[in-house]
């Protein structure tokens, strides 16, 4: 009875591409002249269910998020896609995932001839236990699996050897991705420090409210926790240095979506790594225009070009859009 469960509930909303899908050349100047579509979010599991239940009430509940998928894909090649020199698949957070559950699904639908790369913004969700020592983010797939049945989409070569909600994780998927991809992620996000590591229910006395709201405000022992998410992550995307021709920008700012906001993906005021925006990375890598496109920034505070981004809104993960 939401929008993340219908789209009976969306209301109309005027499309005003920033970022990678912006309009301008100066801000955008990789792929401002891209044909682009913008697909909004409603099934709750990153386009991947295929099942339907029984609700308490009686009412019958459908979860048809990978059949939307293929069947936007499909309508978008009938209106030109097919015949597509060169696309790129891109996400943000939740989109960012089914990015790469679809990944090479996608790439499977051009002929070999044409260049098809996927980037993931944010969508790298850890299985880290939260500060009481639960799993509370694989508690969370763990369920949306099983409601929704969404083995179809997960690796074969994975579910042979590990449990279907391990495989949800983008650690495994990666590694049986064949598609390029590039990897944007925080690795101070701040979606999955405020829901993954210090959700509500791990700290009932507010001693990481002001923390969770704004990394400044965080003490000492308090960033070392949070060094250890991104420790995780670092480590998770190990597998990525081994693939020539992905890329990844890891930064270490306190925020979630960078690719979507003009003044994060290419401005003067932009996160830098090697003195690149993110825009100038993606493009970089995009092109072909240098090797080796892997950065991961050093820990909190080490660069100074985070600190010109406002805190970030805090955003649900499974209520953010698929592009491409």
């Amino acid at each position: 009875m939401s929008t993340k469960g219908s789209s009976n509930f969306m209301k109309p909303i005027r499309f005003m591409g920033n970022g990678i899908l912006g309009g301008d050349q100066l801000q955008n100047p990789d792929f401002y002249n891209w044909n682009k579509v913008y697909v909004r979010y409603c099934d709750g599991a990153s386009f991947s269910g295929d099942a339907e239940a029984q609700a308490q009430d009686g009412t019958t509940l459908y979860f048809r998020g990978l059949r939307i998928y293929e069947a936007v894909i499909d309508e978008l090649m009938e209106k030109g896609l097919a015949n597509a020199t060169q696309a790129l698949f891109t996400g943000c957070s939740a989109g960012a995932l089914s990015m790469m559950l679809h990944c090479d699904d996608f790439r499977a639908r051009f002929p070999q001839e044409v260049s098809v790369k996927c980037f993931a913004d944010a969508g790298f969700f850890l299985d880290e236990k939260d500060i009481s020592g639960k799993r509370s983010l694989w508690s969370l797939y763990d369920r949306v699996i099983h409601l929704q049945n969404v083995r179809k989409v997960l690796p074969k070569d994975c579910l042979a050897n590990k449990e279907p909600t391990e495989c949800f994780f983008p650690a495994e998927l990666i590694k049986s991705i064949r598609t390029p991809m590039f990897i944007l992620n925080p690795s101070y996000d701040s979606w999955q420090i405020r829901n993954v590591l210090v959700p509500d229910s791990s700290a009932p006395d507010k001693s990481w409210l002001s923390c969770k709201e704004n990394i400044r405000n965080c003490n000492s022992t308090q960033v070392e926790v949070l060094d250890g998410l991104r420790n995780k992550m670092v480590n998770d995307l190990k597998v990525v240095e081994d693939k020539e021709d992905w890329g990844m920008f890891i930064d270490s700012c306190f925020t979630h979506c960078q690719s979507l906001s003009g003044v994060s993906w290419h401005s003067p005021t932009s996160p830098r790594l090697e003195n690149k925006t993110i825009a100038e990375a993606v493009g970089d890598w995009h092109s072909g225009r240098s090797q080796g496109a892997k950065e991961i920034d050093c820990k909190y505070q080490c660069n100074p070009t985070c600190n010109s981004l406002p805190p970030p809104r805090d955003v649900t993960a499974f209520n953010r859009v698929e592009i491409y």
